[in-house]
């Protein structure tokens, strides 16, 4: 997995384990497994938040891990342009390398741990793809896709684009040096990552050596969400057995913990997790396909706007869901 890394774990800074006698550890709500889907043009995904409350989600809205798959050569596939509105889109890329182009002028190639973060707001066109010479050649592709939902205060935002580079993530170890911590945004025990948010959040990687513990401290205004790239351990302040594909939702308090067990299969002999926490947003949630919005005459205008080519005039193939998911406080609609 080569996402950044270091030689040496001792030399980076530790986070300062939470204090028991005063922290309070989250138990977890629900672990749930990610199931196998197609995206695009046909690449392999696992929907990490599929089958959970979007309301125990919020601030965010969707994630997807791309592969992990090895291309033939010829196989590598990517998406075609594709409008977005209301929201953000998080590419974080572990293995291979992803292509972004879009109308507003962004774009770039991102690669082992570069971050690509495009704020769609009011809307956008954009297209993701790997570059001719891997479809060529083939090889190893293993990446995340993050949508960050905004308030309806920023969903007509002006579009904007971040390139976060691998080597501007904050890099920390754990406090008996057991874990390594990437953060990618947000701010854990003092700790900041690169990435600018509009709706507060934090997004870590973390990589638990065998028989390591986690705690981070979180906070109390944040929800909780962990989900396990590879390799096995538990959650939570009961020690919920976890595995690769799983994502484990939190419940309250200011300390989530993951521990990696003490052996892990050969091919991973590390236990490596997304974790994600963000200050809900408690707005109503209208999605179809690639708009999110409060409400369905939101949504219709959306994809009015996009039909006009007032989003851009290059055509679109992108689904899921194919209907309208809304949410209230008086619950979920179809």
């Amino acid at each position: 997995m080569p996402a950044i890394t270091v030689d040496d774990i001792t030399v980076l800074p530790r986070l300062a384990a939470p204090d028991p006698l005063v922290a309070r550890q989250r138990g977890v709500k629900s672990v749930t497994r990610a199931p196998s889907a197609f995206e695009g043009e046909g690449f392999p995904v696992r929907r990490a938040f599929a089958g959970v409350d979007l309301r125990d989600l919020d601030p965010f809205i969707h994630l997807d891990q791309m592969g992990e798959v090895e291309y033939a050569p010829g196989e590598p596939k990517g998406t075609p342009w594709h409008p977005h509105r209301g929201f953000e889109t998080v590419t974080y890329m572990i293995d291979g390398i992803m292509e972004h182009s879009d109308s507003n002028g962004g774009g770039g190639s991102i690669t082992d741990g570069d971050t690509q973060w495009m704020t769609a707001g009011a809307g956008i066109l954009h297209i993701e793809k790997p570059p001719e010479h891997l479809v060529v050649s083939g090889g190893l592709f293993h990446g995340f896709q993050l949508w960050v939902n905004l308030p309806r205060s920023m969903k007509m935002a002006a579009p904007r684009y971040q390139d976060l580079r691998a080597d501007e993530v904050a890099l920390v170890a754990s406090d008996d040096g057991g874990a390594l911590l990437r953060i990618i945004a947000g701010e854990v025990g003092g700790h900041r990552g690169p990435g600018s948010t509009y709706t507060p959040m934090t997004q870590i990687h973390a990589t638990l050596s065998p028989g390591a513990q986690l705690s981070l401290p979180w906070r109390a205004d944040f929800n909780g969400l962990l989900y396990v790239l590879n390799g096995d351990g538990a959650v939570g302040a009961e020690d919920r057995p976890i595995g690769s594909g799983q994502l484990a939702v939190y419940g309250p308090g200011d300390v989530l913990t993951v521990r990696a067990s003490q052996v892990q299969e050969s091919r991973s002999p590390n236990m490596d997790v997304l974790i994600l926490g963000g200050r809900p947003i408690h707005e109503p949630v209208a999605w179809m396909g690639p708009f999110v919005m409060n409400t369905r005459a939101e949504v219709v205008q959306a994809f009015s706007d996009y039909q006009a080519g007032r989003l851009g005039s290059i055509p679109a193939v992108h689904g899921a869901p194919d209907h309208v998911v809304s949410t209230s406080d008086e619950g979920v609609t179809p």
